[in-house]
């Protein structure tokens, strides 16, 4: 299947007034996670805006660092992706604890990038980045056109960037579990 980029939200469904943002629910991971899951699923060309600024302010600033930072966390994540493929064991701690796993990527990036160079461009040019769009995604709350568009990408009508990238990450749902569930809901 072709991979299509989503849409740019309007910026006022990005980031509207504080009726739409809520606190999770801490109690509820798999609530949370969902919440965050299907916001970076809907929302992903409006954080990939955002990351491109940052990341273009902090490329203007140090860009042979910018560089080397975003290299190392690109094969990073591709090596803890491909290991954790072929280990049955680390494919269910991150399945089971994606946030772990995550922060383990980027701890892993940290270390060596603060060996090749400078850290602050790792902080400001890549994590904050991260963070913005782990926040965002945590405190906003869905609406209707959220979830639709969640649930074609879930069923497999369309395929993004960022689908792809939570597949690598297994926080999709398994296609035929929505599909069931999406089929049940529209005959109610």
């Amino acid at each position: 299947m072709e991979v299509q980029v989503a849409p740019l939200r309007a910026w006022d469904d990005f980031f509207p007034g504080s009726d739409r943002f809520a606190r999770p629910d801490f109690k509820d991971i798999s609530k949370w996670n969902n919440r965050v899951v299907n916001n970076l699923l809907y929302y992903q060309t409006n954080y990939l805006m955002v990351a491109a600024a940052v990341v273009s302010i902090v490329g203007f600033l140090s860009p042979l660092n910018m560089l080397i930072g975003g290299t190392v966390v690109v094969l990073v994540f591709m090596g803890f992706v491909w290991v954790s493929h072929n280990k049955d064991i680390l494919r269910r701690l991150k399945k089971q604890y994606p946030t772990t796993f995550v922060v383990v990527i980027m701890l892993s990036s940290y270390f060596l990038i603060s060996y090749l160079g400078d850290v602050m461009v790792f902080m400001f040019g890549i994590t904050l980045p991260l963070l913005l769009m782990f926040v965002h995604a945590s405190l906003r709350l869905r609406n209707i056109k959220n979830k639709l568009e969640n649930k074609m990408e879930g069923i497999g009508l369309k395929k993004t960037p960022m689908g792809i990238i939570l597949d690598a990450l297994e926080q999709q749902e398994e296609s035929i579990n929505k599909l069931a569930d999406y089929i049940s809901k529209v005959k109610e």
